[in-house]
């Protein structure tokens, strides 16, 4: 046979090995396996409930049904959306287990220098006050909780210092400059107040007293308060230096594979594939979708205002610029919305983009699809709508015992009704039924697509299954096993599941675009499952560390949570492959399809510095056991959430957003909306990196330094947060706030506002309608 007759050998389209596939599996079994089994050991390991709590006489102070109780007041006044417990929540309130076990500490220390010495605990000596001190430290750490009877004995001092603590959270709940903004006198009736001092007594026990066969609390010892005997255990600094370990030998490794193996990475170098999509190209069920990103700006736009407003809260909280905003849209409030929006708009992108590409893989359409999206969306306009409305509602005291229900949950950014999860666990399933339907791999048009599409739709799967998790816990559950539960949404679910998901999105994007191998996108999808899930499924125990888990949890969870990084530094390697991309030098058949998606690739570099910097840098520099336990529930915290949730999971929703705006507009279209995302583009990740470097990030270090000099209490206390130095750093995020929302949002909704006018407004329509949307004219870019 002639030499140029026999078939060219094309490395993108033979078949991988196996060992990819099964490499995942065994990652993903051998991960589970370890999480499930820390999961089930927190039910038997969650500090007890006792069934009464009695004094030195006998005589009972309080029960498990009123700490049970207490615990969903907690939760039906949206209480942890203003402080926390055992460092899990808001940051606008105090740490209510901590500040509860100091002032336990104080009253016990108090009643004992007068019973030994007739004097007040100020007027001691040195030696009487670390007398004293010891004594305190004693009394609380002994663990007089009886299994048998189910019954947990407070001494003398104790029980006195309880009888004190309902007067003091009174009086907190009166005035919202002292509270973090909530509404004045939110709670009042006596009964509530009993229970909600005997949840809060429950915990600050839970933190002190050794749990049996320990010499350290049922918490790690946390929160951080030597003068109540609580300091960190060996086990934090041991597992954060072998954690160092871990993570270097991770990286090593992986570096040597990429050295190696030079074909692993994002573009495929000398890919002449044709761009499966065109822009100005798009169906009459693409172009339906287009309403679901106008939903996404307009819900940014609110996530942003609201946060603007939640900030002001810590900056003035008595105040709304001379407005008593408290009485109507309090700060716990603001910031359930904050947290909620966020979610509602990241993930409805995700959801409409996943519609988009996966109709982009099928030659036909059906004709059904169109009304399909529009009743889709309707369910969602539903379930978004309703749940904030619900959350109004519930935190109002408008819904009565339907509060749990139909209302606010008060878990943190779990916080919809669970009425609304129901909708929003089936809407999801229909979603992906429906995703399934047009794009399964027997309707895939182009054969070497197949293998990406049934990645695409396993990562689709994982999205409605592994939220189902935040069905199984109610209002009074042990708290100890809500928070397991409730990270397996936050970190699994987010970090772990959306992550994947994400992945196989925009490797099916750059495969549409032409841009990336078949076998250059499935190796990446595979790589990127392997290293995510070998860290993130082990990973999320590094949220249980300080919340009734044991050393087990610290020593598995610190070692793999390390590994998490690990990917995120190989995000460096890829970044000028990206930069080459949006000046359209990859390939022949590929740059001008590149250049016409030049802002999609923006925002999917901003991604990946993103990803370094917040999910990486600032995440590690907060998961080692010995940081976090001086830092969880600091402004570090949010400094990580938001350079990670809005820099990561927001501006990939904003390079899904901008890429089917772009493909469903015509070329002579994209101009005018092309240079409101420009500004969009800027505005959002200037404003983002103003709020970290000028606010979140020093607030952050200075907080910790606080928690280390003077004891978690303190630095999570109204005389700490209210100090001048506090304040004037919450003050320096308005300029980074006001970027964000007038040259980030407000721009990016324009734009999606323009791209919906013309899809559902015929050319004729729109060239003779006035456009009152053309009447705001963004800055024009240096």
């Amino acid at each position: 046979m002639d030499e140029a007759a026999q078939p060219k050998f094309d490395p993108e389209v033979s078949p991988l090995s196996k060992w990819w596939l099964r490499s995942v599996l065994m990652v993903m079994i051998i991960g589970f396996a370890g999480l499930l089994a820390i999961t089930m050991l927190s039910y038997r390991n969650a500090p007890p409930i006792p069934d009464t709590v009695i004094d030195a006489h006998g005589e009972t102070l309080f029960t498990g049904d009123q700490i049970r109780s207490g615990q969903a007041i907690f939760l039906r006044y949206g209480l942890m959306d203003n402080g926390t417990i055992w460092g899990h929540g808001a940051y606008l309130g105090p740490d209510f287990s901590a500040e509860t076990l100091h002032q336990l500490g104080e009253s016990l220390a108090t009643s004992l220098a007068r019973q030994q010495f007739a004097k007040a605990l100020t007027a001691l000596t040195p030696i009487e006050t670390g007398s004293i001190r010891g004594q305190v430290a004693v009394t609380l750490k002994t663990n007089r909780f009886n299994p048998a009877s189910n019954t947990l004995s407070l001494t003398a001092p104790e029980a006195i210092a309880y009888r004190a603590q309902t007067a003091r959270w009174t009086s907190y709940f009166i005035n919202p400059a002292r509270n973090g903004g909530l509404a004045p006198k939110l709670i009042t009736d006596p009964a509530e107040l009993r229970d909600l001092t005997a949840f809060f007594c429950w915990t600050a026990w839970a933190s002190v007293a050794d749990r049996p066969g320990a010499n350290y609390s049922y918490t790690n010892n946390f929160p951080y308060d030597p003068g109540v005997g609580n300091v960190a255990p060996a086990g934090a600094l041991l597992w954060s230096a072998l954690s160092l370990i871990t993570l270097l030998g991770g990286i090593a490794a992986v570096l040597l594979a990429f050295g190696k193996f030079d074909y692993l990475g994002w573009i495929t170098r000398g890919h002449s594939a044709t761009p499966q999509v065109i822009p100005g190209q798009a169906s009459p069920g693409q172009r339906a979708l287009v309403k679901f990103f106008v939903v996404v700006s307009l819900l940014f736009l609110m996530q942003t205002l609201v946060g603007g407003a939640v900030a002001h809260y810590r900056a003035d909280p008595g105040s709304f610029y001379g407005f008593q905003l408290e009485t109507i849209f309090p700060s716990n409030l603001m910031r359930i919305w904050h947290l909620q929006t966020a979610i509602f708009w990241i993930a409805t992108a995700y959801v409409a983009a996943a519609l988009f590409l996966g109709r982009s893989l099928r030659a036909d359409e059906p004709r059904w699809l169109p009304a399909a999206i529009h009743l889709l969306f309707a369910a969602f306009a539903i379930v978004i709508g309703a749940s904030l409305l619900g959350e109004w509602a519930g935190i109002s005291g408008w819904l009565g015992d339907g509060w749990f229900l139909f209302g606010n949950q008060g878990w943190e950014y779990l916080e919809i009704g669970r009425f609304w999860q129901y909708l929003l666990v089936v809407g999801l399933l229909a979603w992906f039924a429906l995703l399934w339907w047009i794009a399964r791999p027997s309707q895939v048009s182009n054969v070497h697509a197949r293998p990406i599409a049934r990645m695409f739709l396993f990562g689709a799967l994982a999205i409605p299954v592994f939220y189902v998790p935040a069905l199984f816990f109610g209002a009074k559950t042990n708290f100890t096993v809500v928070d397991t539960w409730r990270f397996w949404i936050i970190h699994l679910w987010v970090e772990g599941f959306f992550e994947f998901f994400a992945t196989t999105v925009v490797a099916l994007m750059l495969f549409q675009l032409g841009l990336t191998g078949r076998n250059t996108a499935l190796r990446v999808i595979y790589l990127d499952a392997i290293l995510y899930f070998l860290g993130g499924l082990m990973g999320t125990g590094h949220h249980w560390y300080f919340s009734g888990q044991t050393q087990i949890n610290m020593a598995a969870s610190a070692l793999f949570s390390a590994l998490e990084v690990v990917p995120l530094t190989l995000l460096t390697l890829d970044a000028w492959d990206f930069v080459r991309t949006t000046r359209g030098e990859t390939a022949q058949n590929g740059g001008a399809s590149a250049l016409t998606h030049k802002w999609t690739f923006y925002f999917l570099m901003a991604v990946g510095f993103w990803n370094f910097l917040g999910a990486g840098v600032f995440g590690f520099m907060i998961n080692l056991p010995i940081v976090s336990y001086y830092e969880v529930g600091t402004i570090l915290t949010p400094n990580h959430g938001h350079a990670a949730m809005m820099g990561v999971f927001g501006m990939l929703a904003l390079a899904l957003m901008v890429f089917v705006l772009r493909q469903t507009t015509d070329l002579a279209r994209w101009p005018g909306i092309e240079k409101y995302i420009c500004v969009g583009f800027w505005g959002s990740n200037i404003g983002l990196a103003s709020m970290v470097i000028f606010s979140l990030f020093p607030s952050g270090v200075l907080q910790v330094w606080d928690v280390v000099q003077h004891g978690y209490w303190h630095a999570r206390s109204i005389e700490y947060t209210g100090s001048a130095a506090a304040r004037q750093l919450e003050w320096m995020r308005l300029p980074g706030d006001l970027i964000f929302i007038f040259f980030g949002a407000v721009p990016l909704s324009v734009a999606a506002l323009k791209a919906y006018w013309h899809v559902v407004t015929p050319r004729s329509k729109r060239d003779s309608v006035p456009d009152i949307i053309q009447t705001v004219r963004p800055l024009r870019p240096s």
